[in-house]
């Protein structure tokens, strides 16, 4: 069996509980080991060549539907949501006439740095299904907090996602510990940097975080909401159903911090937050001019 970076693979250790991407292959203490990325959660690992069986194409489909399912129910719970979020804001913004309805909605735009082009290119498709306004900029995590501030200055983002991949490792440290994490360091340094722009929790709502991540090191540094208090995998789309839910909330209401995180794929062991208020908002009239 030879193993090639970018094949689907899993940890015979782990009874392949969780399919991995191989993305480079170090030699460590002269044995080879495969640098692996989660699929489906945002988890980075390194695992010994030998411990590695490659997924076959009818394990992946099964894996891949189990997966898509839990998606499908966790968007279909979210849009419910996001839907009866519109029709309060539509009713609140016409006094309840109909009539009066020549309103615009302006929900808040997201600046999304991801480690993992992968997985951005799967929230940037939920965000565009969903409504939400994003750009979306593929960023290693260690470069993060170098970038950050030009990228606030430039693109003024209303909510700013730093995610990617992340992982304990009990060799490095103790759980209390942000230094035996994989990338925690660098959320945390990336957070503080945006914290130096706006330092207001309203001003700038800020999601950090990726598997496993040191939660309270990335709330203490000005996160509004982090993962992962239980130090357990998030899945890859868990950011977008944060970061949507305060999009399409009225910036004159605070976020029941339970109601957001009841919809994401990993709940409140994978994420938690702080009172935070939404940064939507109505203007009216919306008038469409037509051309002469």
């Amino acid at each position: 069996m030879t193993i090639k970076i970018n094949d689907i693979v899993g940890r015979r250790s782990y009874n392949c509980d969780i399919l991995f991407r191989v993305i480079d292959f170090q030699k460590i203490n002269g044995k080879n080991y495969a640098i692996l990325y989660g699929e489906d959660f945002r988890l980075a690992a390194d695992a010994p060549y030998e411990d590695l069986v490659i997924i076959d194409p009818l394990q992946r489909a099964k894996f891949s539907e189990e997966y898509r399912t839990l998606e499908e129910q966790s968007l279909k719970l979210f849009t419910q949501d996001v839907n009866l979020l519109r029709e309060k804001q539509e009713y609140e913004a016409t006094g309840g006439y109909a009539m009066q309805s020549n309103y615009f909605q302006m929900p808040g735009k997201v600046l999304h740095l991801d480690g993992d082009p992968a997985y951005l290119k799967k929230c940037l498709a939920l965000y565009e299904k969903i409504g939400v306004p994003v750009l979306g900029i593929h960023c290693n995590e260690k470069e993060m907090p170098i970038k950050i501030g030009g990228l606030i200055d430039y693109y003024r983002p209303d909510i700013l996602v730093i995610t990617g991949h992340d992982a304990y490792s009990k060799a490095k440290g103790k759980f209390s510990d942000p230094n035996a994490y994989r990338h925690s360091k660098h959320f945390a340094m990336t957070v503080r940097e945006a914290r130096r722009k706006v330092p207001h929790l309203d001003q700038l709502v800020i999601f950090a975080g990726a598997c496993q991540s040191h939660f309270e090191s990335l709330i203490h540094a000005g996160a509004n909401f982090a993962s992962s208090p239980a130090r357990i995998n998030i899945h890859a789309l868990d950011p977008v159903y944060i970061v949507a839910k305060i999009s399409f909330t009225p910036f004159m209401e605070r976020i029941n911090v339970w109601e957001v995180l009841r919809n994401t794929l990993t709940g409140e062991k994978g994420i938690g937050g702080i009172d935070t208020r939404g940064v939507l908002r109505t203007g009216m009239p919306y008038q469409q001019l037509k051309d002469e």
